[in-house]
């Protein structure tokens, strides 16, 4: 749906161009939900609103469902713009309109929709983020989850098929995010929209997302599935999110493992091998006897898993990883 063919973008700052996204090649498939993760002037919203060309890149090329849209005319670009909506961190709504109106407002620059038209998407689109009952209210009689929820009727009102989230959640307490994010999941699966959803919390990617691209100091880090990123971060930018997500403080874990006697391994379950009673039966099996330095066990999406690192002494720890290689764990030795 999405390639990025060594994009990149400068600003001029007095007498010298200053890089906020580096070249940078980079795919996003069609219906899927892509996350991009970086610290604050990462260039994360720089390289969304580069798919939209709010910004307009310095080289390279962007190709939207295999067209140049880089090489698109003013008028294929605002024809294309209709394609692709946005929702916003702080909402952007307008403060003297209606919700109702709010969500309407693009149908109606768009200038192609008939009243009856735009008032029945409308009213579909209320029922859809569940705010029918409000529709006649304004922005500020409005939780911030139920202005968030306005903004992304507004995204969808011109039928878009690709859907940008510039840091969509982070202005919302925790249980109003987890609402939202249900929200985008279902609008995903449903509608088979692209989404692609910018944040600095590891916790919303692995709730929603298929893969993510991790960026710092304007390049790509690391990319690829979230299983695969998440359980097995290999950037120090990508451990850091990971680990602040989980709560695991990096220092401790490194004395834990410093003291700890035998051989140091991480064992990694996914799906429903994560709930089976594993580790007894190899400990019988291979006389190996372990202790649990840390684990966790969560969701990434609707796929459970659960991460444990250990220290084994003693017994045949042969036998212990061919018993972990054959129930599909995922060993890594540490130490």
């Amino acid at each position: 749906m999405i390639v990025f063919d060594q994009v990149h973008k400068s600003y001029q700052l007095a007498d010298r161009a200053v890089p906020a996204l580096h070249p940078t090649d980079l795919t996003i498939e069609s219906g899927e939900v892509f996350g991009i993760v970086g610290h604050s002037g990462a260039g994360k919203s720089t390289l969304v609103r580069l798919i939209n060309l709010l910004e307009t890149p310095t080289g390279g090329r962007i190709l939207v469902g295999g067209e140049n849209i880089t090489a698109y005319d003013a008028g294929q670009l605002r024809e294309f713009r209709r394609k692709v909506g946005m929702i916003f961190q702080h909402f952007n709504l307008l403060s003297s309109k209606t919700v109702a109106a709010n969500i309407a407002f693009p149908m109606k620059l768009a200038g192609t929709y008939p009243r009856s038209a735009i008032r029945e998407r409308v009213d579909e689109l209320l029922a859809r983020v569940g705010l029918s009952e409000h529709a006649d209210k304004y922005p500020s009689q409005l939780s911030g989850g139920q202005k968030q929820r306005v903004g992304i009727a507004r995204a969808l009102a011109c039928r878009p098929d690709i859907l940008l989230c510039d840091e969509a959640t982070s202005a919302l307490d925790p249980q109003t995010t987890q609402s939202v994010l249900r929200l985008l999941a279902d609008i995903n699966r449903e509608l088979g929209l692209t989404i692609v959803l910018i944040t600095h919390e590891m916790d919303v990617v692995r709730r929603v997302c298929d893969r993510v691209a991790v960026m710092d100091a304007g390049r790509v880090v690391e990319s690829g599935s979230v299983q695969d990123v998440f359980l097995h971060p290999q950037h120090p930018t990508t451990r850091e999110f990971v680990f602040e997500s989980e709560n695991i403080d990096n220092r401790e874990l490194e004395t834990s493992l410093s003291r700890a006697e035998g051989r140091i391994m991480r064992l990694t379950f996914r799906g429903e091998s994560t709930y089976k009673p594993l580790l007894g039966r190899v400990a019988r099996e291979s006389g190996v006897d372990f202790s649990i330095l840390s684990g966790r066990i969560d969701h990434i999406k609707e796929t459970p898993y659960g991460q444990l690192t250990l220290s084994l002494v003693g017994g045949d720890l042969e036998v212990a990883m061919a018993a972990l290689h054959a129930a599909d764990v995922d060993v890594e030795v540490l130490r």
